[in-house]
């Protein structure tokens, strides 16, 4: 065979190597999109529910509509009685539901968007509303969101000092003022009050030592309602 032959020879076995690797290649997975965050509609933000179906003087039926939400196949809407404290869950595949709720009760709910084909869950935004009661023309504020720190935060020492910060809402917009507890115990004591603008608070903390912290929202009416204690730790 001549040197010709041998190097035309080796080209065609290298193109068939090539072709053979080129066919046994893995084809890529496009990666699966997780669920869409849903966008919540009714009952709306800080609202007052005055009207529902099959009202009685105990309950009524209360609507909850959100967007559709893409790449989701069910939805997991999760209500919690902002009395009581007690969080209930219902399972969709519709983008609403109707509900049986007692009346003169403050509430507040989120929808998770869900997926068969994704191990990622997707939560909405959290919104408050009030159901209110016969004739009721006067409402608590909703129970105070604290935001920083959060419950059971750890926090690395950097500073003498921690600023504390909540947001309050109330259906009737009439908050008078904050009175903001905190301590070293579950059971942390009046340290302020401040004014229905002022949603924060600077308090001295220590290395090594666990703090609670809560915050009583009041109106102009006098009603007040109570965020909670959360607690934190600065390391």
């Amino acid at each position: 065979m001549s040197k010709h032959q041998l190097i035309k020879f080796g080209l065609i076995i290298s193109l068939l190597v090539a072709c053979k690797g080129k066919k046994n290649d893995p084809v890529p997975v496009p990666p699966i999109p997780a669920p869409a965050k849903a966008i919540l509609l009714l009952p709306a933000q800080n609202e007052v529910c005055a009207s529902g179906e099959n009202q009685t003087s105990a309950q009524s039926t209360i609507l909850f509509d959100w967007s559709d939400a893409a790449n989701t196949d069910s939805y997991i809407l999760s209500l919690k009685n902002l009395l009581t404290g007690v969080v209930t869950e219902q399972t969709s595949t519709v983008s609403n539901l109707k509900i049986t709720v007692p009346r003169g009760t403050p509430f507040s709910w989120t929808v998770t968007s869900k997926s068969a084909k994704s191990t990622t869950a997707t939560v909405s935004d959290l919104w408050k509303f009030y159901n209110s009661g016969v004739g009721q023309l006067s409402y608590a504020p909703f129970p105070a969101t604290l935001t920083a720190p959060t419950m059971s935060q750890i926090i690395n020492y950097t500073s003498a000092s921690i600023t504390l910060t909540w947001v309050g809402s109330d259906a009737d917009n009439d908050i008078a003022t904050y009175d903001v507890y905190f301590g070293k115990t579950d059971t942390p004591i009046l340290v302020a009050t401040n004014k229905a603008d002022v949603q924060s608070l600077s308090v001295a903390v220590a290395t090594n030592t666990i703090y609670y912290w809560k915050v009583i929202t009041k109106d102009v009416k006098g009603n007040t309602s109570d965020s909670g204690v959360n607690q934190f730790k600065i390391n």
